[in-house]
């Protein structure tokens, strides 16, 4: 499958999400990255959102909570080239009632080539990364030949559509 070019800028866009059980956790590190955080744009669901940016003093994009769209709203994002990393600190112990919108934002993620890290290692060495600071191509499949792809309709379909 042949690959196209996304520029990601300088400052990139950076969705961060948290699991009610890791949200502390979320919040320790971005006290902790303040500073490499801070010329960034910050995308975040609900709760956590409110809770970054009272703490950080950051000014933060705030979505819905993740179980009521938030993270279906960031997957949209993502698919629409408006996130650039996706920090996901989640709970892989805690079942959640919003499981499969959180497979769907992972799966969203890896179609289209987003960095993400889903625990506070992966998160470290993704924001001390040189690429973080530069503009970067991520490579992204060129999907053109999968949209324009030709889908058979049985013969009985479209002769029910004629007749209706």
């Amino acid at each position: 499958m042949a690959h196209k070019k996304m520029l990601m800028k300088k400052n990139k866009k950076i969705a961060l999400v948290a699991h009610d059980n890791k949200k502390q956790d979320l919040v320790e590190w971005a006290k902790f990255n303040q500073n490499l955080l801070a010329h960034h744009e910050i995308i975040a669901t609900g709760t956590t959102g409110e809770m970054l940016e009272r703490i950080l003093g950051l000014k933060i994009k705030i979505l819905q909570s993740g179980p009521l769209g938030g993270d279906q709203q960031i997957g949209a994002m993502i698919v629409n080239n408006e996130i650039d990393f996706l920090i996901f600190f989640w709970d892989p112990l805690e079942a959640t009632p919003h499981d499969p919108d959180v497979k769907a934002l992972l799966r969203m993620a890896a179609v289209w080539n987003i960095p993400m890290a889903c625990d506070r290692a992966s998160a470290d060495f993704m924001i001390s990364s040189p690429l973080m600071d530069s503009e970067y191509h991520r490579l992204v499949p060129d999907y053109d030949g999968y949209r324009k792809r030709k889908i058979p309709v049985a013969e009985t379909t479209a002769k029910s559509r004629k007749d209706a």
